[in-house]
């Protein structure tokens, strides 16, 4: 694994609640089931896409890392997660010219839309969210690279790449936080792509 970081400070400067937000809304829903009366507390969210990539010359998968908060303040970690490259839906377009612009913004790759392969599509957070996330798999390699990539605005995103020789170990490494939608990816890759890895 390469790419990453010096390690960066951190420092939480304070914790808010019951704020209005253009990315979630809190709500309580009350209905029933089986003839029994049953609250439950969610928010609602944007649905969004994902891409695992893998890099054809460098034969390693390039994952982005950042600082998310609610990792750092629910758990010891350092708050860094490693992640496909991702993004909400939130734009009048389709969900591959989506994913397009994600991979270009977030990791500086020019991927064609019919080179963008739909793996397909699952919800996450369902205890207190249940958006949709639909994945997608795409090759890369440095013909295709325009821009440094890191994101727009106030991310902050760094580009990690895995060698295919690492990423099993990777994979069960618990000092790594990581989603599942990426376990998910690239138990996926090993199963449709495992002959890229024979090249």
């Amino acid at each position: 694994m390469n790419n990453e970081k010096s390690k960066q400070e951190i420092k939480i400067l304070k914790v808010e609640s019951n704020i209005l937000s253009q990315y979630i809304q809190p709500f309580r829903v009350f209905y029933t089931q089986n003839y029994e009366e049953k609250k439950w507390d969610f928010v609602k969210t944007h649905d969004s896409v994902a891409c695992l990539l893998y890099h054809t010359q460098k034969e390693a998968f390039l994952l982005v890392k950042q600082f998310r908060p609610p990792v750092y303040l629910h758990d010891t970690c350092d708050g860094f997660t490693y992640e496909m490259c991702a993004g909400i839906l939130d734009k009048n377009k389709s969900l591959e010219q989506i994913m397009r612009e994600e991979i270009l913004e977030e990791c500086g790759y020019d991927v064609a839309i019919e080179s963008i392969e739909k793996i397909t599509s699952f919800y996450t957070g369902v205890g207190f969210a249940g958006s949709k996330q639909t994945l997608y798999f795409a090759n890369i390699d440095e013909s295709m690279k325009k821009q440094e990539g890191g994101g727009v605005e106030e991310e902050d995103i760094e580009l990690v790449f895995l060698s295919k020789n690492e990423v099993k170990k990777f994979m069960y490494d618990e000092s790594k936080a990581k989603t599942p939608g990426v376990l998910f990816a690239i138990f996926w890759f090993f199963e449709n792509k495992s002959d890229l890895l024979k090249r």
